[in-house]
């Protein structure tokens, strides 16, 4: 009978063997050998390769910062959203508690306080073991994992090439072998224990084991017990095998193995042991959600805060350079959000235009700036921030412009803005308080048609003049085709009608109407040349049909006239730092003087009116002094009311923000469950803001308007004659237009 072969000297068998484990083990073997290169180079010349191989490799680890999840904090420090690539919460070797260091060095490298980075007894057993078993074990010290996790880490932050255990070519794992032992020269054991459990992936973008213990049991680090820890000292090996979300059955049994090696090792009792095992996998997954889409608060300031960082040259070089440092760098962004004046904000927003219950086509929105120092103190925006295709779906934000000061290279993510209405008009009104006018003053308010050729003073056209173009002339029309008749220009305003607005302008250089609103910062949304582009200056663009704004440039043109003249740049960032503690520049208070104090004052004087005789006077916002206008362009696919005193400027925007023309009207759709038949500035975005001023009383109550100087408001019935038919107007009112000059767009104002 033949003599048994051994298994260890069967070649088919053992050659098997040997190559599997080479291909999985990462060549293990061939790294021992390496070990010795430098004593088989003084026998002869084959191993000079090998040596000059070792030579070529780095001296020392360089390690970058690991990234960290960047933070952006409303005023108060409440948390607005968690940005990040890699979710990671550094924590100290004393903040993990001692059943999880035990854990994790009993399954990956027991002998882990006795190598000095590679382990031979390790990888000559784990030979052995390859080669008698029909299993495979690999021999990487926790050292070793370590330098890969710090050069996979490196590799994603510069756009390298990420290796996987598995994918190692035997000079990865030579390179591994020697920056291991480089490490263990630097390093104490605990600080690389430490930096193993802050660095390594325990799941998708759980990176560390603190982020770990957060979104699998809802614990800190520090108070994991032996079962949980075991499961996460499992996962590491590999985090989509051994997942307890994707695959529990195989996270147990791989959990309960550690928890026998934490037995063999002396780490825990038989009886810690039988109760640990005892237990189901007993998660309590919380997510912590990443990026704008999952903020805590204000998505969509969320957004244009990272737009501005991404548009900062001070935060890089470049586009990728800026996302480096927004998603990888521990930021953490103060804002001037005010937490209490956004959750009004919100709620007004969706109580009146909820997504589930409203069109898709219809948007809502309502910024806030503090008049004073420019301040964003909320941003709400009806629609869900959400980049998948559905009704109620977007991430365009609908209250800024689409790029920063008209380059186009800066994005904003902005909605391309919306016609103003009769929400420009005040700034027909301060034009004529500059030019010593009286608000007092009667002009001609009858139906009148402006000729082919009538001549309207413009400084800014050629020839310094604006002639009417259309053959049939331009003839303004007030709401409802009705309420003719002379009255003073205060009236005119609050009643929004639109052949008193047209009657004073006719007095006045529409070019300066233009650049008073330009200066107080209305503009074109859509601004792509490099500035920001004025809107136009034909007659129907005072009534708002120069183009299209933004709400929040709206807000600050109107934050000029709470703040008695001075304009301030909106203001979101207060301060930036980054984990390492840099700190990064912000924006100062930037206010400029753009009109008198006397012409604000005087502007004031008549928008408070339009609250206590016009379309504001049905408004129930609290018992404070409050100045405000309606909007609604000709189509009725735009309507606003913009609401301020002294302390708060507020920006309510409610229109079809998919398309303009005769067919974009909100009447007939549907918007917070209701259908009207008509819509106009005064019906949903005014009590929409009157809403949202009811939650927060107290709140920017600012001082009451002081009142222009007496020859603004004194009486005056200049050239118009008084026919004494006062019409049929009444608080609520309005004005439009059925006839544009030179192509404008009108508004129609409906009872705006």
């Amino acid at each position: 009978m033949a003599a048994r072969k051994s298994p260890l000297f069967d070649t088919a068998t053992t050659l098997g063997k040997i190559i599997a484990f080479l291909g999985i083990s990462g060549l293990a073997g061939v790294l021992a050998a390496g070990l010795l290169v430098p004593v088989a180079a003084a026998a002869g010349t084959g191993a000079s390769a090998s040596i000059q191989f070792f030579e070529e490799l780095p001296a020392e680890l360089e390690r970058e910062a690991l990234a960290q999840p960047t933070k952006i904090l409303a005023a108060d420090n409440s948390l607005i959203a968690t940005l990040y690539e890699e979710n990671r919460q550094p924590v100290t070797l004393d903040q993990v508690s001692p059943s999880m260091k035990d854990a994790l060095i009993a399954i990956e490298d027991y002998r882990f306080y006795q190598h000095g980075g590679v382990d031979l007894e390790g990888i000559f057993g784990a030979i052995a073991s390859n080669l008698t078993s029909d299993t495979t074990r690999g021999a990487s010290t926790l050292t070793q994992q370590f330098v890969t996790n710090v050069l996979n880490d490196s590799a994603r932050q510069n756009g390298g090439t990420v290796t996987l255990s598995g994918g190692k070519s035997v000079g990865d794992k030579l390179r591994e072998m020697k920056l291991a032992i480089a490490v263990e020269k630097e390093l104490s054991k605990d600080e690389i224990l430490e930096g193993y459990l802050n660095i390594v992936q325990f799941s998708g973008t759980s990176y560390g084991v603190q982020a770990a213990s957060k979104y699998f049991f809802d614990v800190d680090a520090k108070d994991l017990n032996i079962q949980q820890s075991a499961l996460l000292a499992g996962v590491v090996n590999g985090p989509t095998v051994y997942s307890p979300i994707e695959n529990p059955e195989g996270a147990l049994q791989r959990r309960n193995l550690v928890i026998d090696a934490m037995l063999t090792r002396g780490k825990i009792t038989q009886e810690e042991h039988d109760a640990a095992i005892a237990t189901d996998l007993g998660l309590k997954v919380t997510p912590t959600l990443s990026g704008c889409v999952g903020a805590a608060q204000a998505p969509y300031f969320c957004d244009y805060v990272t737009h501005l960082i991404l548009n900062d040259p001070a935060y890089g070089e470049t586009q990728e350079d800026r996302q480096k440092v927004l998603y990888r760098s521990g930021l953490t962004i103060k804002t001037t959000l005010d937490a209490r004046v956004q959750a009004a904000a919100q709620t007004a927003v969706t109580e009146t235009a909820n997504p589930d219950t409203t069109d898709g086509k219809v948007g809502h929105t309502m910024v806030s700036l503090d008049p004073k120092t420019g301040n964003i103190l909320s941003m709400a925006q009806n629609t869900r921030y959400n980049p998948e295709a559905g009704e109620g779906n977007t991430v365009l934000n609908f209250n800024v412009d689409q790029f920063d000061g008209g380059d186009p290279t800066k994005s904003l993510g902005g909605g391309g803005g919306f016609q103003p209405g009769s929400t420009y008009k005040p700034f027909t009104v301060a034009a004529w308080v500059e030019d010593g006018k009286s608000l007092n003053q009667y002009l001609d308010g009858s139906k009148k048609t402006y000729r082919q050729g009538d001549e309207w003073e413009a400084s800014c056209a050629r020839g310094g003049e604006f002639l009417v173009q259309e053959e049939d002339g331009y003839t303004p029309q007030n709401y409802g085709d009705t309420n003719y008749y002379s009255t003073t220009v205060l009236e005119g305003l609050a009643k929004s009608l639109n052949t008193i607005t047209m009657a004073s302008a006719k007095q006045l250089d529409l070019c300066r109407i233009r650049d008073i609103a330009y200066d107080m910062g209305v503009h074109q949304a859509k601004s792509s040349e490099g500035e920001e582009e004025r809107f136009a200056f034909q007659p129907s663009a005072l009534i708002g049909g120069g183009g299209e704004a933004a709400p929040m440039s709206m807000a600050k043109a109107f934050s000029g006239f709470a703040n008695e003249g001075v304009v301030c740049d909106p203001r979101a960032l207060t301060e930036v730092t980054a984990v390492d503690g840099t700190s990064y520049p912000v924006p100062a208070v930037d206010c400029d003087r753009k009109i008198s104090q006397d012409v604000a004052r005087g502007v004031n004087y008549a928008t408070e009116r339009v609250m206590t005789e016009g379309s504001g006077q049905l408004l129930e916002y609290g018992d404070i002094p409050m100045a405000g206008k309606t909007g609604t362009n000709d189509a009725r696919s735009q309507t606003w009311f913009m609401g301020y005193n002294s302390g708060m400027v507020t920006a309510s925007w409610i229109g079809n923000w998919q398309g303009e023309g005769p067919d974009s009207s909100l009447s007939g759709l549907q918007i917070g469950g209701q259908v009207y038949p008509e819509i106009d500035g005064s019906l949903i975005a005014g009590p929409s803001w009157a809403r949202f001023m009811q939650q927060i009383p107290g709140l920017y109550v600012g001082e009451p308007f002081v009142d222009p100087p007496a020859r603004m408001i004194n009486g005056s019935r200049g050239s118009a004659q008084d026919s004494g038919n006062r019409g049929t107007g009444t608080g609520g009112s309005t004005g439009g237009t059925t006839g544009g000059t030179n192509g404008g767009n009108n508004d129609d104002g409906g009872n705006d």
